[in-house]
């Protein structure tokens, strides 16, 4: 779902206010339905807007997938480093809502899907930003808001 491509401010990025990022997840609550009993959070991004998503769907069961794209000086990984994944158990048989912030190159949410694959779930993923062009995979986004290429900063991440 893509309505418009954003416009970068003076510093080359685009900044998201707190309005702002209320009325994203409520574009991507429209966009994606009902129909989910799980989501899947990519921390440490997709903590704010999927709560606020969960709340929006009514979706209760919140599980966490700590994954790590960048360092803290904003160094990007080779490959994602998993930290946690949830237990098979948890994913098995349900359709599994996958959320993150951004889609950048696409590495970090195709190694959260490949694992709920294999754990016999079935994922869809939903982010608010997607950068196509900075996309190294070849899947791409089930739901989305905006494309951009720029550097996306969100309330919650003011001051970083």
């Amino acid at each position: 779902m893509t309505e418009m491509t954003l416009a970068a401010g003076p510093d080359g990025k685009v900044h998201v206010g707190w309005e702002e990022l209320e009325t994203l997840v409520e574009r991507l609550a429209r966009s994606i339905g009902s129909g989910f009993d799980v989501m899947l959070v990519i921390t440490r991004g997709g903590m704010v807007p999927a709560g606020m998503l969960a709340y929006q769907l009514g979706i209760r069961t919140i599980l966490v997938a700590p994954v790590v794209a960048y360092d803290d000086v904003g160094t990007m990984h080779e490959q994602p480093v998993v930290l946690g994944f949830p237990d098979a158990d948890l994913l098995a048989g349900h359709d599994v809502l996958v959320v993150d912030e951004v889609w950048e190159t696409g590495n970090t949410i195709t190694a959260v899907v490949e694992r709920v694959r294999a754990a016999g779930g079935r994922p869809v993923t939903a982010v608010l930003h997607y950068k196509p062009t900075r996309s190294r995979t070849d899947l791409t986004p089930d739901h989305f808001v905006h494309e951009t290429d720029h550097w996306v900063v969100y309330p919650y991440k003011y001051g970083r």
